[in-house]
């Protein structure tokens, strides 16, 4: 199959891209190329800030299982990510980058969970509950 090479300035320094669709614009080569970067971005988070590939198991279900219940952890926290007010705090801070990152909402959501408040949300009761937040995520992963 062909391709096409497009060279685009991007800030200070020329950068190639290539497509195979021959069809595309500049901009639309760009625009692909950035969706793209957001969904590596989003495989890095899951293996390695949450841990999926850390999985030890040997059991076909069980890395299923796994893998959900990570994928699970990560919309979870981009969830708390969407409804927070302010935009968190970069802990290291990027020349040029003022999007907070993946690990500074990981940060907030364990400062919360130190929190009194965090015992309304998740319980210590003495007898089990039926339906806790816990439960509920188990029973979606399972």
């Amino acid at each position: 199959m062909p391709h096409q090479g497009r060279v685009v300035f991007r800030k200070t320094q020329w950068v190639a891209l290539f497509t195979t669709d021959l069809d595309l614009s500049v901009t639309q080569v760009i625009e692909y190329y950035g969706a793209r970067w957001k969904i590596e971005s989003g495989f890095k988070e899951l293996k390695q800030d949450i841990g999926s590939q850390k999985c030890q198991s040997r059991n076909a279900q069980a890395v299923i299982n796994h893998l959900h219940f990570c994928m699970m952890a990560t919309t979870v926290t981009w969830m708390y990510a969407d409804r927070i007010k302010a935009d968190p705090q970069r802990r290291h801070k990027v020349k040029g980058r003022t999007s907070f990152a993946f690990s500074d909402v990981r940060r907030l959501i364990a400062e919360a969970s130190l929190s009194e408040d965090f015992d309304r949300l998740c319980h210590k009761p003495t007898n089990p509950m039926k339906n806790s937040l816990v439960a509920v995520l188990l029973r979606m992963v399972a």
